[in-house]
């Protein structure tokens, strides 16, 4: 299970405050201690589970001995460079709340099935970073369709993307 991920945004402060949006009780707030200008969104649920939202181009270094590794601008790779990088979240909020929010970020939204079996809506944090909005009918069948009797026939039936 995971409790905290990091991804990196243009803004900071206002991705991780969409973020707790999302979550529905979260809140954002200042997160300095891996790369000056970080924010994290808290959900504030049961599990902690945080948001670590980095400034756009930071890359991730080991400390060295046992120092803390850190975060530091990759210059080499700029700041407007995709990543592999996305997630899935819960949210308490509708497919209509969250349509509506993503309409007034002025964020690509839109809802996909996954492999046919589970839902998702697809949001483009400021365009160019996707996170999977799960509203509580999609968590339903998200968890149904990954549940270890049914995960083998669901990757068997997933054909590849070909571009």
């Amino acid at each position: 299970m995971l409790f905290h991920l990091s991804i990196d945004a243009r803004d900071p402060q206002h991705v991780a405050g969409v973020i707790a949006e999302l979550f529905g009780s979260g809140r954002a707030a200042p997160f300095p201690p891996v790369a000056k200008g970080s924010w994290v969104a808290l959900a504030l649920d049961d599990r902690n589970t945080t948001v670590e939202v980095y400034p756009r181009g930071t890359a991730l270094y080991p400390g060295e001995g046992d120092a803390d590794g850190f975060g530091l601008p990759d210059l080499a790779r700029g700041t407007d460079f995709g990543v592999a990088t996305h997630f899935a979240m819960a949210t308490p909020l509708t497919q209509e709340q969250v349509l509506a929010i993503a309409e007034r970020e002025g964020w690509p939204a839109k809802y996909r099935k996954r492999g046919g079996a589970f839902g998702v809506i697809e949001m483009w944090l400021e365009g160019d970073r996707m996170v999977e909005v799960l509203t509580a009918e999609m968590q339903a069948e998200y968890l149904t369709a990954l549940a270890p009797e049914n995960v083998e026939a669901l990757m068997a039936s997933v054909r590849p993307q070909t571009g």
